[in-house]
């Protein structure tokens, strides 16, 4: 059972302190029967006490951001880390990133390299990152070079500017934001970044997502959700979606 837009927009504007959820405001009382039921099919309970829903044992943030993120009414138990791009994904990332012959395109956190394969198909020169020393090792068939370490901590200035970005970072807690934004800076002004991201991007009230939301605007980039089973392939209903920002002077 779906979880509806509304629900999901007063959970994505929830507060957390460990086990405990305080919702934002009062809501009426339509809204929040509807929220609740959403919160007790996912292990939380009112608790007068504590002015909010606990979840005894487990961190009450992250019970609601796998509810936030697969729109499942009842828990759904995922990785919402690192999870391979499905052949279609892949294949319409690059048709959107429009990559040329010649042109020197970056895949953070490449995983097994899908994106990157993808890339250099096309005639792309193409740099991987990728923190599994295993899948590291196995990126270097398909980049002209390969760094083993975690994306967040590298130096932009370190590089030279890449004309594309392609990407499907990872998406826990919101790491998918923390990704692109990071990604954005090793992107020349002609540029363009391609990447897949969690759906809540679209919806998600916390201050993270509006100003990623305002900063994609900005730029004169794009968000559009991508159907429902789309990474179904590789073994996950988490709603997703692909952002496209250009470079600064694109």
């Amino acid at each position: 059972m779906k979880i509806a837009e509304s629900v999901l927009a007063v959970l994505s504007a929830a507060t957390f302190d460990g086990p405990r959820l305080m919702l934002p405001g009062q809501l009426d009382q339509a809204d929040y029967v509807a929220v609740n039921k959403v919160l007790e099919a996912n292990g939380g309970k009112w608790n007068r006490a504590a002015k909010a829903h606990v979840f005894p044992g487990e961190s009450a943030e992250d019970a609601v951001e796998q509810a936030i993120a697969t729109g499942e009414f009842r828990r759904v138990k995922q990785d919402l880390g690192q999870f391979d791009t499905p052949p279609l994904i892949v294949s319409l990332v690059i048709d959107v990133a429009e990559i040329e012959p010649g042109m020197v395109v970056l895949e953070p956190s490449a995983g097994i390299g899908k994106l990157a394969s993808g890339a250099a198909d096309e005639g792309g020169t193409v740099y991987a990152v990728e923190i599994d020393k295993a899948r590291a090792a196995k990126l270097e068939t398909i980049a002209v070079a390969v760094i083993e370490g975690d994306f967040l901590t590298l130096d932009p200035d370190q590089f030279d500017q890449f004309d594309r970005v392609v990407m499907n970072p990872p998406f826990a807690r919101q790491a998918d934001i923390d990704h692109v934004r990071h990604a954005y800076k090793f992107l020349n002004p002609e540029g363009r970044l391609v990447s897949v991201m969690s759906a809540g991007v679209q919806f998600r009230q916390d201050r993270k997502a509006v100003e990623f939301r305002e900063f994609v605007d900005m730029r004169g980039g794009s968000i559009d959700r991508l159907p429902e089973g789309s990474f179904e392939p590789s073994g996950t209903s988490v709603n997703t979606c692909i952002v496209v920002i250009p470079g600064e002077a694109a």
